[in-house]
């Protein structure tokens, strides 16, 4: 959900030439799969298209081909700070880090729970994706 949202919000700003977006799994559970069905339906009923997404695991070239790596959670989050090559540790962030409403909090994973916990989780995503695009609409004026 997160990757369908943010790629919305860059292209809505303008900024979409100007990242690299991709959404891994810290593990492979699901490795391979299409987003499970509530979360395509509740995604689309906020404009965003994910139905296309495939799951894949986190590669070690992720942690230094991205500038951003961005976690729904303090276990993942935890997690690949745990794998990866202290030159990308400081990279590794919440995503809620960036988010106004919501700040600082974690966003649950709502797989296998009922459709409104999906509406929940995008409610966070959509926060916290809304403050990356806004870091970069300022960095981007800024060059």
């Amino acid at each position: 959900m997160a990757e369908g949202v943010f790629r919305t919000l860059v292209a809505r700003a303008g900024v979409a030439q100007a990242v690299e977006i991709d959404s891994v799994g810290t593990h492979d559970y699901h490795e391979g799969e299409k987003p499970f069905k509530l979360a395509v339906e509740a995604a689309k009923k906020r404009g965003y298209e994910i139905g296309h997404l495939v799951s894949r695991r986190v590669g070690p070239g992720d942690l230094d081909r991205f500038d951003m790596i961005l976690c729904m959670d303090r276990a993942n989050l935890m997690h690949l700070r745990t794998i990866a090559p202290t030159r990308c540790k400081d990279k590794i962030e919440l995503l809620l880090a960036y988010g106004d409403k919501y700040h600082g909090k974690e966003i649950q994973d709502p797989y296998g729970a009922e459709a409104k916990a999906f509406d929940k989780a995008l409610d966070m995503i959509e926060d916290g994706c809304e403050g990356v695009v806004e870091l970069l609409r300022v960095t981007a004026a800024r060059a």
